[in-house]
């Protein structure tokens, strides 16, 4: 199992850097987006910093076809030291622009005060920084304009159970599901959503979520407004802004960003 992560890993690294020496019109795409926080499901994983957070992707099948897929790498550096620090790799395949099946490989260097625990190529399963997570979801089309997305942990650090002795058990295999309502108002883009986690810790043993749940419920809930600013006659940024809140934690978020 470990060699075969391994090799998924290194794979993607190859397959982003290589087409860079083409000659003919690259399919690969590259940015990154400036944040005032970094907020994901209704979790804050860059403290209160500003993130910048880069990307790349390269789309392998793309174009007229119904199948697509795409491989890429996101990243989430804050500016502070004191937060998390993040890099993902992952996998897409989409099909006729509905559905899509993902596979992403979450990294967070420097979580542990460990060196061995926050290397990149510790794919043990009870030591490694990766989670691997599944996903599947419904992009929503012109007549329905709803999104459907699951997610699933399946390997790595995800949260664990704990045993009746103390002992640390198996992963929950944490799972995540979010509804999406998308409508364009007045040429901003709005989306609004709400996002659950249908795993319930035992708290009597001390078990913490994924999310940071110390029950099954709604752990991000909010809506998400995007347009794009032009500047000049060739110069556009498109920006966003997002009120998020975490009923679980009773938490609330002023997300705003622009991307280049």
């Amino acid at each position: 199992m470990i060699n075969k992560i391994k090799a998924f890993s290194l794979l993607a690294l190859l397959t982003i850097n290589f087409p860079l020496f083409a000659q003919e019109e690259s399919p690969i795409q590259i940015g990154a987006d400036l944040m005032n926080r970094y907020v994901w499901r209704g979790v804050s994983l860059g403290g209160n910093s500003p993130s910048i957070q880069p990307w790349i992707k390269y789309n392998m099948i793309s174009g007229e076809s119904k199948h697509e897929l795409a491989i890429g790498a996101w990243a989430a550096y804050t500016f502070s030291e004191t937060a998390n620090q993040e890099v993902d790799l992952y996998l897409t395949y989409t099909f006729n622009k509905v559905f899509s099946l993902t596979l992403t490989d979450y990294f967070f260097p420097g979580l542990y005060s460990s060196e061995s625990r926050n290397r990149y190529f510790n794919y043990d399963k009870d030591s490694t920084t990766h989670v691997f997570e599944s996903t599947l979801s419904f992009n929503g089309t012109e007549n329905i304009p709803f999104t459907l997305l699951f997610a699933m942990n399946i390997y790595g650090n995800d949260a664990r159970k704990i045993n009746s002795d103390g002992t640390f058990g198996d992963i929950f295999m944490s799972k995540y599901i979010e509804l999406g309502y998308k409508k364009n108002i007045k040429g901003v883009d709005f989306n609004a959503f709400v996002g659950a986690t249908i795993d319930k810790p035992n708290k009597d043993r001390g078990e913490v979520g994924f999310y940071g749940n110390e029950t099954s419920g709604i752990v991000n809930l909010g809506i998400k407004a995007a347009k794009t600013l032009k500047i000049s006659e060739t110069f556009e940024i498109p920006v966003q802004a997002s009120l998020i809140t975490n009923p679980e934690r009773e938490a609330i978020y002023l997300v705003f960003g622009m991307s280049f």
